[in-house]
């Protein structure tokens, strides 16, 4: 019996880009779906999340993803542009943001195909990797080539019934929250939600308590 496991994910965490490699791997090795399911980043879903952060989260998470990076072999910098338009001043997210919803709505479409995680894989090894100016070019159009994609059709899809897609965002959303986690990548299987790139161990053991098994071709 095939199990399935919701991925709760963004284009805008380090961990959940740092995650996508080692869950594509899984998906191939063992009977495993995974319904992709974008949801927003924190700094536009709730940007008040940020003003109480200790001031050493962001040097300690820098300098984590990119140990981390270092260590699965996977090329790693901070986006050019960021894919969240931040205020400076504020730490805020802005109120035009000329990426991220474009990006999580692309997402969406993807995963309708359910082939969404190769989507995130080649879309965040863009972003992430170090491509400077990653928005512009043929940068997304190859990259969603990679996985299988028409770039077109699916900015098509979304820009045709945007709606339908700010409710799909609304629905992981939801579901997110009522997994017991807000933070991303969030596994959840079951029911039980597995927060973090550093959990994904623990998942595949729980996996295998309840019959995961590898696929024979």
């Amino acid at each position: 019996m095939t199990l399935s496991i919701d991925l709760f994910w963004s284009f805008r965490s380090p961990y959940s880009y740092l995650a996508t490699r080692r869950l594509v791997a899984m998906q191939k090795a063992y009977d495993l779906a995974i319904n992709v399911r974008p949801v927003y980043p924190l700094a536009v879903r709730k940007a008040e999340f940020f003003d109480s952060v200790n001031p050493q989260w962001i040097p300690y998470l820098l300098r984590d993803t990119f140990r981390i990076s270092q260590m699965l072999g996977l090329a790693y910098r901070w986006p050019r542009p960021d894919p969240v338009k931040i205020d400076p001043m504020t730490r805020h997210a802005t109120p035009d943001q000329p990426y991220i919803h474009r990006l999580t709505r692309l997402g969406c479409a993807a995963a309708e195909s359910g082939e969404g995680l190769a989507f995130l894989d080649e879309v965040s090894s863009l972003i992430w990797g170090g491509t400077e100016n990653w928005h512009e070019g043929d940068h997304l159009q190859e990259a969603a080539a990679r996985a299988g994609f028409d770039l077109s059709a699916l900015d098509a899809k979304i820009e045709a019934d945007p709606d339908k897609y700010e409710a799909v965002i609304a629905e992981n959303q939801k579901a997110h929250h009522d997994s017991g986690h807000w933070g991303v990548p969030t596994m959840v299987f079951e029911g039980e939600p597995f927060f973090g790139q550093d959990r994904l161990d623990v998942l595949l053991w729980r996996l295998k308590q309840n019959g995961l098994k590898e696929r024979t071709a």
